[in-house]
């Protein structure tokens, strides 16, 4: 049974703390849930008493990526469920608290994140070819851009897990952190964020994402239409009917 709200949001201090709430999906990316996180994004990005956004998963897991099963049953296509981002366009920083696995859609969420806080329960993997779906949200520039071009590949060509001490020598994370502390750290360094003024911040996030921009805008273009060409042909509804047990088995052992 689905939640009432699939994004809790609360506001303290001028800092907005964005919880994905499907736990008994590991924050599984249903189209409804991608929609409530866009709207509740651009909700806070308007507002005056929000400086900084904080984006965390409902125990155990941050995010295990699109909902399969949804796939699988046909009652949502691959661009319904992969759709052209996670976040609106926003002016204002979001720090990723990853508390826990962040799989295939769900690490393309996190590297959406400005930078990422991990809890020492956090694990990341590229599962991408192992479900047989493309990844289309900016991962294969994202993520080299993180950790390296031979460190993306082995995640992407093995679909094995890091570990939260790999992820901070990598550098996909910025910081880890106790389990226990990892809310309060992301949430003291937004705070940190939203003590310097807000016009300035805003102008620096927008020439860093100028600067990605120019060199990543092509790639992004050529990654969205392989992607959805991929998702079209391998994923049509047909296929899907024959498929879907296959597809469910795969989305299990996704994130175990």
């Amino acid at each position: 049974m689905e939640p009432d709200v699939l994004v809790l949001l609360d506001v303290t201090d001028n800092v907005a703390v964005l919880t994905l709430n499907r736990p008994d999906a590991r924050n599984a990316l249903s189209p409804e849930l991608i929609v409530r996180l866009q709207h509740t994004c651009a909700e806070c990005d308007a507002r005056d008493d929000v400086s900084a956004m904080v984006l965390i998963g409902s125990d155990p897991a941050f995010c295990g990526g699109i909902d399969l099963k949804r796939l699988a049953a046909g009652t949502s296509t691959a661009v319904e469920l992969i759709g052209d981002g996670p976040f609106p366009p926003h002016r204002k920083p979001i720090i990723g608290a990853i508390n826990g696995a962040a799989v295939t859609g769900g690490l393309e969420l996190a590297l959406a994140c400005d930078f990422l806080i991990a809890s020492d329960r956090a694990r990341f993997a590229d599962t991408h070819a192992r479900v047989g779906v493309m990844p289309g949200w900016g991962l294969t520039i994202a993520l080299p851009q993180a950790i390296g071009l031979r460190r993306a590949r082995q995640m992407s060509f093995t679909g094995n897990y890091v570990d939260a001490e790999t992820a901070l020598a990598w550098g996909l994370v910025n910081e880890v952190v106790p389990h226990e502390r990892l809310l309060e750290r992301a949430r003291q360094v937004a705070l940190d964020v939203a003590s310097v003024r807000s016009a300035c911040i805003q102008e620096i996030r927008s020439i860093y994402d100028d600067v990605a921009g120019r060199l990543g805008d092509d790639a992004r273009q050529v990654e969205t239409r392989r992607s959805r060409e991929w998702m079209r042909n391998q994923f049509d509804r047909a296929q899907l009917a024959n498929d879907r047990e296959d597809i469910v088995r795969r989305g299990r052992s996704q994130i175990s």
